[in-house]
This record gives structure tokens, C-alpha cells and sequence, in this order.
């Protein structure tokens, strides 16, 4: 199953979640879309809870089906809690850790910023968004790319960089110092529902 590249917004008023990081999306038409949205939804099921908690994560860091399930699959064969073990794995990918260092508005955006070669991680450029980084690796932008406007305009607007994240914006560069905590992850995201779902 190919990556999702349709209208972000409706997949973020079906599921309830903003997948830009916005909020704008759910602001306007805090409701599922289609004639039916405004109105009554009928109770998901148990399946039904798992589902859409499975859409959600995988929507919000922009991963295939098939990707998606190697990397819980990978999960399960680290020490610890199955869920905590994938959700820091999904939050150890390169695209994301370049959307959490600001260097991009969106998850989508930070993707674009990797694949076209914008990115380096410990010096060498690097164009897979799904590249695992190691804790202590650096994440820069090639010294080419510094004047992109658009990764000016991230920096400037970015407000929040996470604990297990350092980063100095005039060198744009930063490290992923640490593991992140499960505090520290989407509050929004049940992962005990996920692993029920692919426990089946």
C-alpha cells in the first residue's frame, strides 16, 4: 500500500486528531466530514477503537501500512513495553526528528526536506525519511540548503523543542541526545490499543 498523499484535513476531522500540528483543521469543523459528519455517529466497536487508534499514529507520522507493521513488529522484540518500544521508534525516524527540531512546519514538509537531500546526520547527507537516528548522531542542514526560505520561515515560527532534542539555531543543527520518555510522546495516542489490534 503506497503512502497516503490525499487531503490531510478530512483524515484529521474523520480521526479527531491534527495531523499538521496546528490545530487548524478542527477549528472551523470540529466534525467527522461528509453529509453525515455534523450529526450523530453511532458507538465504535471495540475493533472499531482499535482501528481508527491505529490510523491515527500511523496518519500523524505519515507511515505506510506495510512500514508501519515491520516497525511495530520490530518493536515487540525489544526489551520492555511492546507500545512504548514503537511509538519511540516511529519517534526516532529522520523526517521526524526534523520536524521536531523545527526545521520544518510539518511532518510532510520535513519528509520533502530529506528526500531532496537538504539534511545530514553526523555530516554525511542522508534522503531516507524512515532513517533511524541513533541517540548522539547530529541532524544539520547542508550548508547549501541554509538559505531555503522555508526552513527559515520553520525556524523562526518554531516555539517548542523537546528534552531529548538539542538544537542551535544558527548553526541549524541539532542532537537527538537521548531516547524520548513516553511522557514525552503524543498524550493523544492509546498504544495499548494498537498492539490489542495487532494481537488478533
Amino acid at each position: 500500500m503506497a503512502r497516503y498523499t490525499g487531503p490531510t484535513w478530512k483524515v484529521s476531522r474523520r480521526l479527531g486528531i491534527s495531523l499538521s500540528g496546528t490545530g487548524k483543521e478542527l477549528q472551523k469543523r470540529p466534525y467527522p466530514p461528509g453529509q453525515h459528519g455534523p450529526g450523530q455517529r453511532r458507538k465504535l466497536s471495540e475493533y472499531g477503537l482499535q482501528l481508527q487508534e491505529k490510523q491515527k499514529l500511523r496518519h500523524m507520522y505519515g507511515v505506510n501500512e506495510r512500514q508501519f507493521r515491520k516497525t511495530f513488529d520490530e518493536a515487540g522484540k525489544m526489551p520492555g513495553k511492546h507500545g512504548e518500544n514503537f511509538m519511540i521508534l516511529l519517534e526516532s525516524r529522520l523526517d521526524n526528528l526534523v520536524y521536531r527540531l523545527g526545521l520544518a512546519r510539518t511532518r510532510r514538509q520535513a519528509r520533502q526536506l530529506v528526500t531532496h537531500g537538504h539534511i545530514l546526520v553526523d555530516g554525511s547527507r542522508v534522503n531516507i525519511p524512515s532513517y533511524r537516528v541513533k541517540p548522539g548522531q547530529t541532524i544539520a542542514v547542508r550548508e547549501k540548503s541554509r538559505n531555503l526560505q522555508v526552513i527559515k520561515e520553520a525556524i523562526e515560527a518554531s516555539n517548542y523543542i523537546p528534552d531529548y532534542l538539542t538544537f542551535n539555531p544558527e548553526k541549524m543543527e541539532g542532537t537527538y541526545t537521548r531516547l524520548p520518555e513516553r511522557s514525552e510522546l503524543p498524550a493523544e495516542i492509546n498504544e495499548a490499543l494498537i498492539v490489542e489490534f495487532y494481537s488478533r
